[in-house]
């Protein structure tokens, strides 16, 4: 990350200076989302709930990262649950693609990690979908959430999970336990 920031400053200090055109534009090239990403990431840092975790495999690509969610409350409390996100070239203009890589028994993530979770959406109905002013911080909050406030039986995208925890709460309860205890530890 500050390999990433650093470079930023040395390019802002490069813009009056010209050297030769193909060895300044090669190396000051930095994207808006690049741009943009810098900002987010450390307003995200300072403002990560105490259940979450964020890890950048390598600093130099912000758009690549890993949140780990640890929930402290409900059905998933003591389990650990990855998520990968990706930040696409369009961002802010499109939403970051995330992924479950944890198995999970949850009506809104399917057991091969796919979300529902209507900031991700690029076109939402209820016009809670994606907009250019949301942020990474919005993101990690609503998955963060997702495992409290925001869990939906009544619009799932996993509809077994949803109809067993309809049908009997109690063994719900425990196929999510034993998940935790298989994939998510």
């Amino acid at each position: 990350m500050l390999t990433l920031a650093s470079k930023l400053k040395r390019d802002d200090g490069l813009k009056g200076s010209r050297t030769s055109a193909t060895a300044s534009d090669s190396t000051r090239r930095v994207s808006v989302r690049d741009r943009l990403l810098v900002k987010e990431v450390a307003e995200l840092e300072a403002n990560l709930p105490c259940t979450c975790k964020v890890h950048f495999p390598d600093p130099n690509k912000l758009h690549c990262f890993q949140l780990t969610v640890t929930p402290d409350e409900g059905y998933y409390q003591g389990g650990k649950f990855q998520f990968e996100t990706e930040v696409p070239d369009a961002y802010n203009m499109v939403p970051p693609k995330v992924k479950c890589l944890t198995r999970i028994w949850h009506p809104n993530i399917t057991e091969t990690g796919e979300i529902c979770l209507s900031l991700l959406r690029e076109h939402s109905i209820d016009g809670t979908g994606w907009a250019p002013t949301r942020t990474l911080k919005d993101v990690v909050w609503g998955l963060n959430s997702l495992f409290t406030d925001l869990l939906n039986f009544d619009d799932p995208l996993n509809i077994e999970a949803a109809e067993h925890h309809l049908r009997d709460k109690e063994d719900f309860r425990n196929k999510v336990e034993d998940y935790i205890k298989r994939y998510a530890r």
